[in-house]
């Protein structure tokens, strides 16, 4: 029979092998899980990935129909309303301080009326000594006119010789060239006395005020701007190759931006020549404006139309792209997409305008056109609807010469 020493030490001696085997068991069944979830992650892996090329995918694409329109060749010029009449009022003779200034801007004025004054006491005084002096030689030669006509009465009856008598003349000729000197003189002096008190030289409005009381001035400085706007011109510069184009008579659209207003006229005058420099040609349009409503020196947006409305075919700017005067465009015929060149007529906010050669109504790929090929396979998931630019009579610029056009839905 056992003691029990001999049971504790037969239980101890056991207890490394139970320890081994349960250590076995938790290493198998890690690996075993670790297996099946890296099966799992590979299995998930492998369904996402798509075996199917995608060339041969059908691309997704959105498209636009296009619209029947006609276009209008224009030119447009960019002008300035300018008024009838313009004068810078200030000193040309003297300078001066400016004793005072009558008027501030938006003034009317009538011809004659004094603008401002400048102080000129010293011309004054000037003008009163030569006046003076005049008055003095005009004396003298008063006298010696009177004396040469009595030697040459005494020359007659031979009582002084002719010597003397011409000596008489001859003072009395020096004595009216000095007088004529001294009126001339004198007539400079009222002239700068004159120009002393600033006058409005025509009937307007007064447009700037340069100068106030207490200011130095000389000859050629501007005081007051005096506008006469009863007709506005508006003046713009053409291009040689429209000299034609801006011939007397021809009607003009103009859009003035100061006020908003559309006003119609004609070309009044041309100028015959270009300027060297810019090689432009100057033309201008009157405007009537006896309410005097329109601001001078500000910008008219000048239209002229060309030629005769021609067909079209519209499409939205994204829809193609632009390359010397054509457009590159997919067309979809059923479920295929074809590039298609055409010409381009003209461009204005978006939305161009080809030759009718693409007929209206047809399909053309708006969204979705870079990643496009020629006769490559499409889904077309909307049809969209062409934008128009201007409500009424939208313009568009050709692509080629610059010529802008007139467009007509």
């Amino acid at each position: 029979m056992k003691s029990p020493d001999s049971h504790r030490e037969a239980a101890a001696a056991g207890t490394p092998g139970t320890d081994n085997r349960r250590l076995r068991v938790y290493l198998i069944g890690g690996v075993a899980v670790v297996l099946v979830l890296g099966a799992v992650l590979l299995w998930r892996a492998q369904s996402g990935v798509n075996r199917v090329a995608l060339a041969s995918a059908p691309k997704p694409v959105t498209v636009v129909k296009a619209q029947d329109v006609q276009f209008r060749p224009f030119r447009t010029y960019v002008g300035t309303l300018d008024p009838w009449q313009s004068a810078q009022v200030g000193p040309q003779l003297i300078s001066a301080y400016v004793s005072s200034v009558l008027v501030r801007p938006g003034a009317v004025v009538k011809k004659g009326e004094v603008l401002a004054t400048l102080d000129c006491r010293h011309a004054t005084a000037s003008t009163h000594a030569v006046a003076m002096q005049a008055d003095a030689i005009e004396a003298r030669q008063k006298a010696l006119a009177d004396e040469a006509a009595r030697t040459q009465g005494l020359l007659d009856g031979g009582f002084v010789s002719t010597n003397e008598a011409e000596q008489k003349l001859a003072e009395s000729a020096s004595e009216a060239a000095h007088l004529q000197a001294g009126m001339a003189q004198l007539t400079r002096s009222s002239l700068e006395v004159n120009d002393c008190v600033l006058r409005a030289p025509f009937d307007g409005e007064v447009a700037v005020r340069a100068i106030d009381p207490g200011a130095f001035v000389r000859p050629g400085m501007s005081m007051v701007s005096v506008v006469d706007r009863s007709i506005i011109r508006v003046t713009a510069e053409a291009p040689e190759v429209d000299f034609a184009v801006v011939e007397t008579g021809t009607p003009v659209k103009m859009h003035l931006l100061a006020t908003g207003q559309d006003v119609v006229g004609k070309v009044s005058r041309r100028a015959p020549a270009a300027d060297l420099g810019t090689r432009t040609l100057h033309f201008e349009v009157d405007v009537a404006d006896p309410a005097r409503t329109l601001p001078v020196g500000t910008t008219a947006e000048m239209t002229i139309d060309v030629g005769q409305p021609r067909p079209a075919s519209g499409v939205p700017l994204a829809a193609a792209a632009v390359r010397s005067g054509n457009a590159l465009l997919f067309v979809v015929e059923g479920d295929t997409a074809h590039a298609r060149v055409v010409p381009l007529l003209g461009e204005r906010e978006g939305l161009l305008y080809l030759d009718p050669s693409l007929k209206p109504g047809t399909p053309v790929v708006l969204e979705g056109r870079a990643l496009l090929g020629d006769g490559e396979k499409v889904h077309v998931g909307a049809v969209e609807d062409v934008a128009h630019g201007p409500s009424s009579a939208p313009r568009a610029q050709s692509p080629k010469s610059g010529t802008d056009v007139e467009l007509t839905p």
